[in-house]
């Protein structure tokens, strides 16, 4: 009971924090609608990367676009969604550096909403619009036998992916206590992450496959599962019940992330500033 209501607690806070700077952001309403269409074009910029590859190649490591497209689309989309609700968590090292942090922890709410809630974003939703484009496109242009099993896995790899991220967005942050910083390090694993599942595993080496399967299992994001919906091969040998095992890994993971999180702050030594 206790843990539930710190849970409500520090989703309450959550919510009101990044309320307040929703409300914030929008007084500037022109501004606003700039800045969101800004990030929806940086963000396209990567999908267009893509396209002018295509134009020269048939396939990429055996994929085709609309095959890649699939991958990107669930990438950029989970990834979105991470960035917008746990974005500002690279901020952290920063805070603890100019003593602002040691305020935080004096606040009778959780440390953890107030961080992730921290310069809330609405901007960051140009790139889940146009994550869900590329999406929405690939879906129809895939050359997919659908099933039951195969549509509903779809939002799942979603939702799945978003919590895999979520987690790799906290476990970044509680390194940056350890660390003193290390954001770059964070963004290696986060941004860096999404990067790499918009691109067909077949064409990466099989060790940084089994890192992202076995050690950090980014590829439960989408590679995993998504092999599944097309029907090809996954370059490591699993079973065939992984392509369904999203979301107790992204269970695992938060679990986990949660814990490096609680350790972090235990660990917190104020900067005296």
């Amino acid at each position: 009971m206790a843990e539930r209501g710190v849970l409500l607690e520090g989703l309450r806070a959550y919510r009101l924090i990044a309320g307040m700077w929703v409300r914030s952001s929008m007084a500037y309403r022109t501004s606003f609608v700039v800045t969101v269409f800004g990030n929806l074009t940086v963000t396209a910029l990567d999908f267009v990367g893509i396209l002018l590859m295509f134009s020269q190649v048939d396939s990429l490591g055996g994929w085709s676009l609309p095959e890649v497209a699939l991958l990107y689309g669930l990438s950029a989309t989970s990834f979105g969604i991470a960035d917008l609700v746990l974005g500002s968590m690279d901020v952290l090292g920063a805070r603890m550096r100019d003593g602002s942090f040691d305020t935080l922890l004096v606040r009778p709410v959780p440390v953890l909403a107030q961080v992730g809630a921290d310069r809330f974003a609405l901007r960051r939703l140009g790139r889940i619009t146009q994550g869900t484009v590329v999406l929405g496109w690939a879906l129809v242009s895939v050359d997919v036998d659908w099933s039951v099993p195969k549509v509903l896995l779809v939002p799942v790899m979603v939702v799945s992916g978003a919590a895999i991220f979520s987690a790799v967005f906290v476990a970044g942050a509680a390194f940056q206590i350890y660390a003193q910083d290390a954001a770059e390090v964070q963004n290696a694993f986060t941004y860096g992450g999404t990067t790499l599942l918009q691109y067909p595993p077949s064409v990466f080496g099989k060790d940084l496959v089994r890192g992202v399967t076995f050690m950090l299992p980014l590829a439960f994001v989408n590679w995993v599962p998504a092999v599944y919906v097309l029907g090809r091969p996954y370059p490591v040998g699993l079973p065939g019940w992984a392509a369904f095992a999203s979301p107790p890994v992204a269970v695992a993971c938060c679990v986990l992330a949660g814990l490096a999180w609680r350790t972090g702050l235990r660990s917190y030594r104020s900067t005296g500033s």
